[in-house]
């Protein structure tokens, strides 16, 4: 097999629901030893959570299967003082915590990063959150769709008439995501150089505010709030043609495009009287109606096609199952899947990024609870007798 880019690095993986687990996850693609530590029995809270009741193989949550692949998964009871024993055992030789509980919830347990950095000065222990370690919302529930609402892209999303609109995935929870995995490899390089560890801090909140930036530099610079169209419009501060338009059998999409050759292509002329900057942005509703009506007598392929020909930018707008027929994703194979021993054959979108000597792969489905607890300990040099006893102890659970 070919050797990949973290095949050498140990996560001890404490996190649960989508922030860590997608962190986590990203990092096993590429090949780390990633443990993740549940608790017996229950395991990950996404085990129990799923969209529209809907189970995989009866029992197997879509949810936590599309963010766990490639781990080992380890039952211990972090209460119990023979668990935590037998982490501190790991940690030895371990290169990377993950885990994302409320602040302050590791470290009572005795799991803090002062802890491992003492049986392990080199480890990187990366910790995300809502809202940061301190301040005035340090107690709050750090949701994906509650920083949503937080940091402004709700309010920019959507049309003026309906409610604010939250982003149709957890995109609060992947951005931290992938600003865990930022740091986690930041940090591993510094290492190298270094031979030292350190403690990484990610949260929700600030990583939402990053990723808006043109938004937050427009809006704080000429103080004023972007104001929703209340048509199709693509974002609050384009103006026509920018956004979503009808057509005979669907929708299609229409980015920033030269406005006279739009018209031109649509073969409606009186629509010029439109084409001026000021106007296109202040009465972008109006124009955004008027183009509507003429695209909704097209086919979305007919379409696509007459635009494209004039270099019009434009796509279609493609449901999760259609996307996934897309010529384009299945060219790239950007839909695969893996077999589980309950779910059965499970699809699933492949590692986004391409490597060209150290390829991500897909190597072990997400496990169930617990799956290798005996495998783990063995390999951290635990005898036979001393992990009966902590599972018979319940400081550790298995299958």
């Amino acid at each position: 097999m070919t050797e990949q880019a973290l095949s050498h690095i140990k996560v001890l993986d404490f996190s649960h629901l989508l922030q860590g687990p997608f962190a986590t996850q990203l990092l096993a693609d590429l090949g780390a030893d990633v443990i993740k530590i549940e608790r017996p029995g229950s395991g990950d809270m996404f085990r129990s959570l799923t969209f529209r009741n809907k189970w995989l193989g009866g029992s197997e949550s879509p949810n936590f299967l599309a963010w766990n692949r490639n781990k080992r998964s380890l039952a211990l009871n972090l209460k119990a003082p023979e668990a935590r024993e037998a982490i501190m055992e790991l940690a030895k030789d371990a290169d990377v915590v993950v885990q994302n509980f409320r602040p302050g919830v590791m470290t009572r347990l005795g799991y803090g990063y002062e802890a491992f950095k003492a049986v392990n000065p080199r480890i990187i222990y990366c910790s995300g959150s809502g809202y940061g370690e301190d301040g005035p919302y340090v107690d709050r529930p750090g949701q994906d769709m509650l920083i949503q609402g937080l940091t402004g892209i709700m309010a920019a999303t959507g049309q003026a008439d309906n409610p604010p609109t939250p982003v149709g995935a957890g995109f609060s929870d992947q951005i931290g995501a992938m600003n865990m995995v930022y740091g986690i490899l930041s940090s591993l390089v510094w290492r190298d150089r270094s031979g030292k560890g350190q403690e990484v801090k990610v949260n929700l909140l600030a990583g939402m505010l990053a990723h808006q930036n043109q938004e937050m530099v427009m809006a704080l610079n000429f103080n004023e709030d972007f104001q929703r169209p209340n048509s199709g419009i693509g974002h609050p501060g384009m103006d026509a043609p920018f956004g979503t338009y009808p057509t005979q059998d669907g929708w299609i999409t229409i980015a920033m495009s030269p406005y006279a050759t739009l018209v031109d292509v649509l073969g409606n002329d009186d629509l010029l009287v439109y084409d001026d900057p000021e106007i296109l942005f202040d009465k972008r509703d109006e124009v955004w109606r008027k183009l509507a009506v003429e695209t909704a007598k097209w086919t979305v392929e007919s379409l696509i096609e007459a635009l494209l020909e004039k270099d019009i930018w434009c796509g279609e707008v493609k449901t999760h199952l259609q996307a996934a027929q897309d010529p384009q994703v299945q060219h790239m194979g950007l839909i695969t899947s893996y077999e589980h021993p309950v779910a059965g054959t499970v699809k699933v979108v492949a590692p986004a990024v391409r490597f060209g000597e150290t390829p991500a792969s897909i190597t072990r489905p997400a496990p169930l609870v617990g799956q290798h607890t005996r495998e783990i300990l063995s390999q951290a040099g635990f005898d036979t007798e001393h992990i009966d006893k902590l599972l018979a102890e319940n400081a550790a659970g298995a299958p």
